[in-house]
Formats: structure tokens, sequence, C-alpha cells
């Protein structure tokens, strides 16, 4: 399509929303794109409409149908609604419940929500100010709701906001229901967003619930008495200006810690995240304010939490005394190993438990519960996936961690989403284990690759923008799919998966196995001879492509530990540069 079919294509739906039943302002706004002579904004604001997916929607705010406004969060809450009130035809009053995080016009979009739900006869529980996400899942179970939303983009830079939708168990919606909503909103115009709401039926929900989630959390616990005695250990914690900022040091308490140090200037709630560039732990700039505080009080632990408090990052000293980031696979080891461990020594381990992680994460986490005889699924990335083997073993197998590689662990199945608030108290816990046995986390991270081997992991992502860049993006997967590499790291291939059409290659004999997933994705993985793991999929909510790459290492006593770091660190390039 050339580029002036798709402006006047933009033209013409830009000015139906000049002539249509849209605000003042969001009038203007458009004016101002039209007006303008570099149509960038334009087309980029107006080239597709901003999808309800299987992960809700997520975009960047401004008028536009690609772009996340009040018309685009109605559309998907009318539709949502009407999907309810299909699917529960036979209750006498359908239920939801809405949370915020601190995202510039959050609040505004979850207000509009709790409108249009009451609008069309919804009873509406509406947090009364930001709360963290798995707060919001742990609601809707315990106050035995039908759905509910949450208005985040997660760790996103701060023009982005994001409408995630949950089902009755308190998890992200799955199939069926998750196509069936998308169809539903697909129909929504914006003259049928009911945006007058019923007070009658709207009901704020505030601190009886924050006790209640904050009792649950307290039951994560695995060694109270240990708390007790480390109950001094330095934690520094931030929540990077986002929805951690009362309830992580209140679970932390909860715990029984009492050494919280805090950074003042993060505990500004903010949309703005003044003094980050990207509010996500997973990056070393948005915790060197933490850091920095760490440093200043000698703290033996530094835990962050995204906006939504969904994720967490933990920093810990090295065997130099250096503070350095625990990454998301490292992060899921340390509560992996500790929650088995702990079970083992109580034998509470009967033989039904198990684990879950995402394909794109360390096989690691398979080798520790092997090694346990922990049975372990492999899901796709998004906590929906994990939350639904949780459903599917209610009452039969009991799950006892969760996590994946984007800073990502649930370790208790009262929430069905990832879930920092339980995760930091549990993890300050870690330490004091740790450090009743006279080690560091460091050292006990140590410790879990002397015993199951060891691995080291990476993710790298390729940022491209707009209309071109998820054209670019899908050339790169379809390239990787045409000409897969035949050898990677110096290693030759093994094994190519396809998750788009479900089947693994064995490179050496073409024989084709199906791979054990009830759903396609698009996502591709690479096996070589020597345990390289290489995933390659474009991300369902930024405009990335991301790469995850682990590599096998032998680490043989803990002096060795920095040259085989330095070793698979090396290797790791080496692939990237082959891959890209």
């Amino acid at each position: 399509m050339s580029n002036n079919v798709i402006l006047d294509a933009v033209v013409e739906k830009a000015n139906a929303w000049l002539n249509g039943d849209y605000s003042e302002e969001t009038k203007s706004e458009i004016k101002r794109m039209l007006d303008n002579e570099d149509k960038t904004e334009l087309i980029d604001s107006f080239y597709k409409d901003l999808e309800f997916g299987t992960g809700g929607l997520r975009g960047i705010m401004g008028a536009g149908t690609n772009r996340m406004n009040i018309y685009t969060v109605g559309a998907a809450t009318q539709g949502l609604s009407n999907y309810l009130i299909k699917n529960f035809a036979e209750l006498e009053q359908i239920k939801v419940g809405i949370g915020y995080d601190c995202r510039n016009n959050s609040k505004l979009f979850a207000e509009t929500s709790a409108n249009i739900f009451s609008a069309n006869g919804i009873k509406v529980y509406l947090f009364e100010d930001l709360r963290p996400t798995p707060e919001l899942s742990f609601a809707i179970r315990e106050l035995g709701l039908q759905s509910g939303i949450i208005l985040t983009a997660s760790h996103n830079p701060k023009e982005y906001n994001g409408y995630k939708a949950y089902w009755e168990d308190g998890s992200q919606v799955v199939a069926p229901h998750d196509v069936n909503i998308i169809d539903e909103v697909a129909n929504v115009k914006v003259e049928d967003i009911k945006f007058e709401g019923n007070s009658e039926l709207i009901e704020v929900i505030g601190e009886a619930v924050d006790n209640l989630f904050l009792d649950q959390v307290a039951t994560a616990s695995l060694s109270p008495e240990l708390v007790k005695k480390w109950n001094d250990l330095k934690i520094v914690y931030t929540p990077i200006h986002g929805t951690g900022v009362k309830l992580i040091p209140a679970a932390l308490r909860k715990f029984g810690f009492t050494n919280i140090y805090n950074v003042p200037e993060q505990d500004v709630v903010s949309g703005d995240f003044p003094t980050v560039v990207s509010p996500n732990p997973e990056e070393s700039a948005a915790m060197e304010m933490a850091i920095a505080k760490a440093k200043e009080v000698d703290a033996e632990l530094v835990m962050a939490s995204d906006p939504d408090s969904d994720r967490l990052g933990i920093v810990v000293k090295d065997d130099k005394g250096e503070y350095i980031i625990v990454n998301g696979n490292q992060t899921a080891l340390l509560f992996i190993y500790y929650i088995i461990t702990k079970m083992k020594e109580e034998n509470r381990l009967v033989g039904n438990e198990y684990v879950v992680k995402t394909i794109v994460s360390t096989e690691l986490i398979a080798e520790i519960a092997k090694k346990n005889n922990v049975e372990y699924y492999d899901t796709y990335t998004g906590f929906k996936f994990i939350a639904e083997i949780i459903r599917e073993q209610e009452g039969v197998k009991q799950f006892i961690g969760g996590g994946e590689e984007s800073f990502g662990f649930l370790p208790a199945d009262f929430v069905r989403d990832k879930d920092a608030v339980t995760s930091c108290a549990l993890m300050a816990e870690i330490a004091a284990w740790a450090k009743d046995q006279g080690k560091s986390l460091y050292e006990l991270l140590q410790d879990i690759y002397l015993e199951y081997g060891y691995s080291k992991e990476r993710m790298k992502y390729i940022v491209r923008k707009g209309q071109e860049g998820a054209a670019e993006i899908q050339a790169i997967m379809e390239k990787l799919r045409s000409t897969p590499p035949t050898s990677l790291g110096g290693s030759p291939m093994k094994s190519v998966k396809d998750y788009a059409d479900l089947t693994e290659t064995v490179v050496s004999t073409g024989e084709k196995k199906k791979i054990d997933q009830k759903i396609t994705s698009n996502v591709l993985q690479f096996f070589t001879e020597d345990g390289t793991k290489i995933s390659v999929r474009p991300s369902g909510t930024e405009p990335k492509i991301k790469f995850y790459i682990e590599v096998k290492g032998e680490l043989a006593s803990r002096a060795d530990f920095d040259e085989v770091e330095q070793k698979s660190s090396e290797k790791i390039d080496k692939i990237m540069e082959e891959l890209v």
C-alpha cells in the first residue's frame, strides 16, 4: 500500500472523529495533527485500530483509533460488559472489580470504565486509590466477582497506558473468553458506549480489602522463626513512583521485618516517573537511586517493584562488595530453590507439587524440579498461562511457585497473576535464611549453580516503532523461519521449535515432532548441541522483538565463577552478532 493511500485512509478516519460524537478536547487534538505539515503523528494515531487483544489494551495515550483514550477504553469496557451479560445471564447481579496504577489518566480511565459497567447494570467495586495488580486479582476471588480490570501499562514508558481484563478466577482472560471478548469489542461503535454511569452500582473499596490481602500475603512465609531472628536485616525498597509504595513495606512488616529504608524521591506517586527514564526494575538506570541508598546504609538487600507492582527487581552484594542486579531468571531460581528446599526440610513434599515456568525462561528451573521429584510445566510468556495451569490442577495438585524471566514471580495461588507484593516479602525471608547459614544471596545463587549446573541468560531486544517498525519485526521473524541458522556460538543446531505451527524439527534427521501446547504463538526456538537455547518472539505489548539467550557452562567451584561468567557472556555476544 502506497504512502498516499495510507495517508488518505488516515485522513478519512481522522475526519470521521472530527465530525463524530467525540469531546471538543479530542477534536482539537485531531485538528492539530491534521494541520501539522508532518503527518507522522497523525498516521501513527490512526493507521490502525488499537486492538483489544488477548492481553487487553496497551498503547500510547492520545487522540485516535490507535491510542489509549476514553473512547478506546470505553469500547473495551462496553464490549466486556456485553460479553459478561451474555456469559452470566443466569446471575441476578454481575459484579466486577476495578483497579488502577499511578499512570497519567489511569484514574480517569478507571472511573470511565466504572460508569460504563454500571450503566450496563453491572455492580462495580472500585478501589479508592491506586493499588497493585496482584491485589485486584486477589479481590476478584475474595469478593466473588465475575471479572475485573486494571488500568496499567506495567513497566512501559510514561506515554503509555493499558487495560488488562481478568476473569472470575482472578486470572487474565484466556480462551475461549479472550477471543469472545475481542469479538464483542470489535463490534462496538462509539455511539454504543454507555458513558452515563449509575452511582448506586459503584462501591468504593480500600483498606478492608488491603487488610485481607496482607493477611494472605503473610501465609506465604515458610521461615517465620528465621525472620524473627533476623528481623533487622537491612532492606532498601523503592516503588519507582508506583503502587507498591504502601503495601510492599506493609507486607515486609507483616512478615516481621523492621529495618526497611525507602527512597523518598521515588515514593512520590507520579505518572511522569520524574526520577527515571523508564520505570522498569529490569533496567539498571531505574535502580540507581535505590543502590545509592543501599550504599549509604550498607543494606543487605535492595528491592524494587514496577508501577503496578507485579514485577520485582532485586540487587545484592557480590563477593567484592559491589551491588549487582540479579536478573529475572536468577530471581526465579532463588524462589524455586528456597521453596522446594524448605518443603523438603519439613517433609512437606508429598509428591503432588508442581512449579511452572515459561518456555523462554531458564531450564535450570526444570532441573531443580526434576532432581527433587517435583513436576514442572512449560507455558508461553504471560502469567495468564501459569494461572490457567493452576486452575486446571486446582484440587488435584499443589502449586508451589511459578515464574518467568521478565522479573515476575508468583509464590502462592491466592493471587493468579505475578505478584511483587508477596514476592518482595518472601525474597527478604530468603535473604534471612541465607544469612542464618552465613551466606549472602549472591553465595546462595552460586550454590544453586554448583548443585544444579551453571547457565547464563540474557535478553536482548530491538525496538521498531510505528507501522514501518511492525513490518520490519515481521520480516525478521520470516527470515529466521525461512533460513534458520545452522549453528550458533560455534555449536551445530540440534533442533528448531516453531510455535506458530507447533512443530519441532530435529535438524540432523529432519524428523518433525508435535509441540505439546494448546494454542499457537509467534515464537521460534533454536537449540544447539552444546545446550544453548535461543528464543525469539515479538512482544505482545511493546514495539519490540525479543531475543532470549541461555548458554551452559561448567562451574567447579566458587573460585571459577567470574571466569565462567565472562566466557558465557562473550559467547552470548557472539550469538547475538550471528542472529542479527
